[in-house]
């Protein structure tokens, strides 16, 4: 079957322009099909929804890194690094190219403020130190680096790719077909046996008084207007998580509007009426939500999104609803329920 292979072409714009129409025009002789956002440069929530969607769209992802970090989104990120680390969590194949030596860079096409030069410092140290990555110099060359890095990628790494309905071959889709329900049938297999092996349920849990330090992360400007990260930890019973968020898990909401809620209720723990919001750092979360899991309070569904993506999806068990309503009703006598916000 002819098969095309759609690739997002990730990068700044104004100082890159030359460099990507050569790396679009490369992609277009390869018979794939070309995809980037510098005609929709991404300036709220709802344009970044929509680059999503374009990148869940693709097969492969390419990086290029210039002179420039890129202007910054409000969590202080450049928007390129905010695609990188979003096509990093869709497991997609990246293709990172990086100028060699940006300091020969011409003034005009780098950044002159110490800040965002620190940032994209950073930015090329992190993306060299996770992967295979192809250095440049010159326009010129880039085009050649691109097509042969991703022609090897593609040979080592096929990936699903797009094919004319017209060309889709009865024989061809039934085998895939075939192989895949062989796939599920091992992946099911495979399941089956670690279940078998885990732990007997709520074996040797810490209960509901018990507390765990967790640590929360934050971000906002100080005197001079710069964004910065601050930590702080707190420690908090696991019942009193779980009156926080309780009420909330009724809608069914993800992952991360959990984690929101979560951890701007613990930080007004340490500092009452403070309207900061603050999460819980990755692995403490992902202690959090497994604990509750194992506790029997929560379950979670990986599916989609009224927007097309995918997300995982909290809401409450049976035992959580009882344990909810016991905590988060008032009783007779009482003046707050137990779990109310300070």
């Amino acid at each position: 079957m002819d098969k095309r292979y759609q690739v997002f072409v990730s990068s700044t714009y104004a100082d890159l322009q030359q460099e990507r129409q050569k790396v679009i025009q490369t992609l277009m002789e390869m018979d794939c099909i070309p995809s980037g956002m510098e005609l929709f440069p991404a300036a709220d929530d709802e344009q970044w929804e929509f680059i999503k969607r374009v990148i869940d769209d693709c097969d492969y992802y390419i990086l290029i890194i210039g002179g420039r970090y890129g202007s910054l989104t409000p969590e202080g990120i450049s928007y390129t690094e905010k695609e990188y680390d979003y096509a990093i969590s869709k497991d997609l194949k990246v293709l990172a190219f990086i100028h060699e030596s940006p300091d020969d860079i011409p003034f005009g096409k780098s950044d002159i403020e110490p800040v965002l030069r620190d940032k994209l410092n950073a930015f090329r140290k992190r993306v060299s130190d996770n992967r295979l990555v192809k250095f440049w110099n010159s326009t010129d060359e880039l085009p050649g680096l691109v097509a042969l890095s991703l022609s090897k990628t593609i040979k080592i790494y096929p990936a699903v790719g797009w094919i004319r309905a017209g060309n889709a071959s009865p024989d061809n889709l039934l085998l895939e077909l075939n192989e895949l329900r062989k796939k599920n049938d091992r992946l099911n297999s495979d399941i089956a046996g670690m279940e078998s092996r885990l732990i007997p349920e709520n074996e040797n849990l810490a209960g509901l008084d018990e507390t765990f330090e967790v640590t929360l992360e934050w971000r906002c400007k100080d005197s001079y207007g710069i964004l910065r990260r601050h930590t702080k930890t707190v420690e908090i019973s696991w019942g009193d998580m779980f009156a926080r968020v309780a009420p909330d898990l009724v809608t069914y909401p993800d992952d991360s509007s959990v984690n929101n809620k979560l951890g701007s209720s613990i930080y007004r723990i340490a500092r009452p009426g403070s309207n900061q919001k603050a999460t819980l750092l990755h692995e403490d979360f992902q202690t959090v939500r497994t604990q509750l899991q194992a506790l029997d309070l929560i379950k979670t569904d990986y599916t989609k999104t009224t927007k097309g993506g995918m997300a995982l999806f909290w809401s409450l068990t049976n035992r959580g609803e009882r344990l909810m309503v016991q905590m988060r009703t008032i009783k007779a006598g009482s003046q707050d329920p137990k779990g109310r916000e300070p």
